[in-house]
């Protein structure tokens, strides 16, 4: 039995997230026998004393059924459409269904913009803190009424990550229809491998991960693997089951193996650096030469305009900004000290050139390193 498995029952608080394609019907709606199962599993983790949060898909699909629609909407207006119908389905069916293991539930509906700004970030962290002091369930979804780019490949996903990060969870468990992680799609190939342990997710565990989808959401595998990745540079321990199949939660802290675990890194960043990383979208990236990569990789320093060869994007003072290196690989995320405008006049120049090119001087950095997430390092 591995250690990493016998402490999984060690972890306090816990987010859990299901998928569409775990709470989906054969037919068309919700799968209630599969979601009651589910209820009476988190319970006994409950009654065990762990803290627990749902990060729940589903109000697009419970819509669809309601509006008697044939197939999952395409079209954004759509599927807006079909999540506000949908919503309140959802949550009638959890609050049901957890009822009956005398499980309070609370309805969280969140936006990526919603937790970019650091007070909201805060009291959206506040919000579901006093909830699980409360001994009540937060069930979170996100807010598909009023967001566009939103609804896209892996949002949830995306969320869940955020939500863990929210609360400093310890555990992620994500639910989804596959067994875990393999080598190659098990669908295509069925001598694939399954993965049990992922020390650590590189870009080749990424690239194995490839980009197939699954019927009824909109997040692959390939999202799934992203998501712990984030997650572990913040500490976080990654479990990926079968949500269609009955116990594993239970059989897995008992120390079994199911499904793929991602361990988290061994160094943590700090919350702001991750949510940096994680919480914000990037508004603009900046091409760097071999020599900045090296600084801010290797070095830890702070980004300087001498580094920067290219210019992307229309962003202002303080948004985030991918780095790319001379191969076109993000290998940071920053928050700029200056415009896009002002970026394009003062690249490839040294600091001591920023105030007459300009006729003032931010900053001598484009980026400090306190505001600077390095991937595939710690800094």
């Amino acid at each position: 039995m591995s250690s990493h498995r016998q402490d999984l029952h060690k972890n306090k608080r816990i987010v859990i997230k299901i998928g569409s394609n775990v709470i989906a019907s054969h037919d068309k709606g919700l799968n209630e026998a599969r979601l009651s199962e589910i209820a009476g599993e988190m319970a006994l983790l409950r009654d065990a004393g762990h803290e627990l949060l749902l990060v729940s898909s589903g109000a697009v699909l419970c819509g669809a059924e309601k509006l008697g629609l044939s197939e999952l909407p395409k079209s954004i207006p759509m599927k807006q459409a079909a999540a506000a119908v949908g919503q309140s389905c959802l949550m009638w069916a959890y609050e049901r269904l957890f009822s009956a293991y005398k499980f309070q539930v609370a309805q969280i509906l969140l936006t990526h913009d919603g937790i970019t700004n650091r007070r909201r970030f805060i009291n959206a962290r506040n919000t579901l803190m006093t909830l699980l002091e409360h001994q009540v369930l937060p069930i979170i979804n996100e807010n598909d009424t009023v967001t566009v780019d939103e609804i896209k490949m892996g949002d949830n996903d995306n969320l869940a990550a955020q939500v863990a990060h929210l609360v400093d969870a310890s555990l992620l468990i994500v639910f989804s229809d596959v067994d875990g992680l393999y080598s190659e799609d098990p669908r295509l190939n069925p001598a694939a491998k399954q993965l049990t342990l992922v020390e650590s997710v590189t870009d080749e565990i990424e690239a194995m991960a490839g980009g197939t989808n699954q019927r009824g959401g909109t997040g692959g595998m390939l999202t799934k693997v992203q998501m712990a990745r984030k997650v572990a540079a913040y500490g976080v321990t990654t479990l990926l089951l079968n949500g269609l199949t009955k116990g594993l939660m239970q059989k897995s802290f008992a120390g079994e193996v199911h499904g793929t675990l991602f361990l988290p890194e061994t160094t943590r960043r700090s919350s702001r650096k991750h949510w940096i990383a994680s919480s914000l979208k990037p508004k603009g990236a900046l091409f760097l030469d071999g020599g900045a990569v090296a600084a801010i990789t290797k070095n830890g320093r702070s980004l300087l305009p001498s580094g920067i060869a290219a210019v992307d994007g229309d962003f202002e003072v303080g948004d985030a900004l991918r780095c790319l290196s001379p191969e076109r690989k993000v290998v940071a995320i920053g928050l700029t000290n200056y415009n896009a405008s002002e970026m394009m006049k003062i690249k490839g120049c040294r600091s001591s050139q920023i105030e007459n090119l300009l006729g003032y001087k931010g900053a001598d950095e484009v980026i400090h390193r306190d505001n600077l997430v390095v991937f595939n390092g710690i800094v």
